[in-house]
């Protein structure tokens, strides 16, 4: 699977900034989408993911507690894009910010973990200041 992601850019505390992660190649095989983070001199951390599966079925979302409440990430099947909004973004937030897939099937904790996705972006950089 290769991904592009796209969308990063600066903003001022309390903006918003949409990320696009596009995939292509065996998408089929995809068990999970999530997107990192990664600060300065910080370890890269998990923060969203979805889960794939038939368009009509429950959609599963899992945030980082750091994110919950302001960001939400969802997909089109059809494009096959998978999109991470966040809102009342913080200094905090800033980093360089990764989409990756994984094919095993994961626990619920297993989601957000680096070690179970094959596929990694390039990143792109989301700046928060003012």
């Amino acid at each position: 699977v290769q991904l592009v992601e796209s969308g990063g850019g600066l903003v001022q505390p309390g903006g918003s900034l949409r990320l696009s992660c596009a995939a292509s190649g065996r998408t089929g095989d995809i068990f999970a989408t999530t997107w990192f983070r990664q600060a300065p001199g910080e370890e890269r951390e998990g923060v969203a993911s979805i889960l794939s599966g038939p368009p009509r079925s429950s959609i599963q979302r899992y945030y980082s507690g750091s994110v919950r409440g302001r960001f939400t990430i969802s997909r089109d099947n059809v494009k096959k894009i998978v999109v991470l909004e966040m809102n009342n973004l913080k200094v905090e937030d800033t980093g360089i910010y990764y989409c990756a897939t994984g094919t095993r099937e994961m626990t619920i904790a297993g989601v957000l973990e680096t070690q179970n996705f094959e596929s990694w972006g390039q990143g792109i950089q989301v700046t928060v200041s003012s």
